[in-house]
């Protein structure tokens, strides 16, 4: 599978993606640049981590506009693969590939540390082969991360099983203590209806590397893929 990694202005975890694709997972990639009309070919795109235009306006909304989305909504919408990380996830809530919004985290502050996630179902690509039981410590940096969505839609993604990771303490309790920034429900991570776009604000890329002494993030990336190419 060919994989495009998207830079903005702004972005600062495309390498970092870059590199567990390429080199530790041995995966084709191309790095996109926002203004590319052509995907080149990749079947997978992912919208990395940062501050996409210095995070104006809100975060991921002036990125939302530019030329290469068009071709990401187009590759999503016909049944594509596209995860957005952090950055990446608020641009594709702004773009409505994914539900619901990122609002400033409810202490009003920026958050940079480790935190705790599990998945909440198996019932898509990204979390399939995950145990639903095992709590996965992957770092988180953002200013804007609490998730919101109605409560009509909170009901109807619980339904869908859209929920695809929420925050929990390092036993996978999912509770107010372990919720980093006051996202709904304890919200990490959500996909769209068809179960091909995925979000989340934890970033994988960056525990998955035994150099860092964690390798949580990687048995994500093992998982989809996994889950993906059984399928292909």
């Amino acid at each position: 599978m060919k994989f495009g990694v998207i830079t903005f202005p702004g972005s600062n975890c495309d390498q970092d993606m870059i590199y567990v694709l390429e080199k530790i997972m041995g995966f084709e990639v191309v790095n996109l640049w926002h203004k590319d009309d052509d995907l080149q070919g990749a079947e997978f795109i992912i919208l990395p981590g940062g501050f996409s235009y210095g995070d104006y306006l809100r975060s991921g909304a002036i990125a939302n506009y530019s030329p290469i989305m068009k071709k990401v909504v187009e590759h999503a919408n016909n049944g594509g693969y596209v995860l957005g990380i952090c950055n990446g996830f608020q641009i594709l809530c702004e773009s409505k590939l994914l539900p619901g919004t990122l609002l400033h985290n409810n202490h009003q502050k920026f958050v940079c540390k480790n935190t705790y996630i599990k998945a909440d179902n198996n019932a898509s690509a990204i979390n399939q082969g995950l145990d639903t039981s095992e709590a996965l410590k992957i770092p988180i940096a953002h200013a804007e991360g609490r998730y919101f969505a109605t409560e009509e839609m909170l009901k109807e993604m619980n339904e869908n099983n859209q929920v695809i990771f929420r925050y929990c303490n390092e036993n996978g309790e999912v509770n107010a203590a372990s919720n980093p920034n006051g996202s709904l429900e304890n919200i990490a991570g959500v996909c769209n209806k068809n179960k091909n776009v995925f979000g989340m604000m934890p970033h994988p890329e960056r525990a998955a590397d035994m150099e860092l002494g964690n390798t949580d993030g990687l048995k994500i990336f093992e998982a989809m893929m996994n889950a993906i190419q059984a399928v292909v």
